[in-house]
């Protein structure tokens, strides 16, 4: 069916499923920073997973110019919420963190990239060859980009934390190339994006040093 034929879905429905992510994004976010051991914890705090929740929202809205990264954009700025919310809740944390200026930067930064990964998720499943190709080769770089910051600051990390940073990196890389895998449509497809996704992750990359991540 061409894309142009298919009926949005509902924009109550959008909104309720973004609202429903985020929170559950930023709850299980914090849940898992406590409870797994490292280096998977670090995955938790990570913006290339949270960069998937937008990706996978965007792609599941599908249809419509502007209601995929509308979506994504809600769904990251509610996980920030939740995430401040819920580190109250379990941790006692203070309240005031729900609008601090540490938290109004990240849902600054989730707007971005909700925008962004909410718009890319929707194009993965585009009958566009170009836009199916951009789409997945973009979800496979965020975490190649995001593998490269960690590998980036090692030398200045304390040395009982670079074997876990080390981990975390090579973990980040297996899983963009394993989402590649799994979303392509074909092997000619997963190859292209793959290669794709070099680039992309240069860009992603130095956006990521532009904005101060990773120290």
């Amino acid at each position: 069916m061409p894309e142009e034929s298919r009926t949005p879905r509902p924009l109550p429905l959008i909104l309720a499923v973004a609202v429903a992510g985020g929170v559950a994004l930023g709850a299980v976010d914090l849940i898992a920073q406590r409870e797994l051991p490292y280096p998977w914890a670090n995955l938790a705090n990570s913006s290339a997973v949270w960069a998937v929740g937008a990706f996978a929202v965007g792609a599941w809205v599908r249809a419509g110019r502007w209601r995929p990264a509308a979506a994504g954009v809600v769904l990251l700025v509610v996980a920030v919420e939740a995430y401040y919310l819920a580190a109250t809740l379990i941790q006692h944390d203070d309240l005031a963190n729900l609008w601090a200026p540490t938290s109004l930067v990240w849902m600054a930064f989730g707007v971005l990239a909700g925008t962004v990964f909410g718009t890319f998720g929707a194009w993965s499943r585009s009958d566009t060859r170009w836009r199916a190709l951009a789409g997945l080769a973009a979800l496979g770089a965020v975490f190649f980009a995001e593998a490269g910051m960690l590998l980036r600051r090692l030398p200045g990390t304390e040395a009982q934390y670079r074997a876990d940073d080390l981990a975390t990196a090579a973990i980040m890389v297996v899983i963009g190339l394993v989402l590649i895998a799994l979303l392509g449509r074909s092997w000619r497809h997963r190859a292209a994006a793959s290669a794709l996704a070099v680039p992309l992750a240069a860009v992603g990359f130095a956006g990521f040093a532009m904005a101060g991540y990773g120290g």
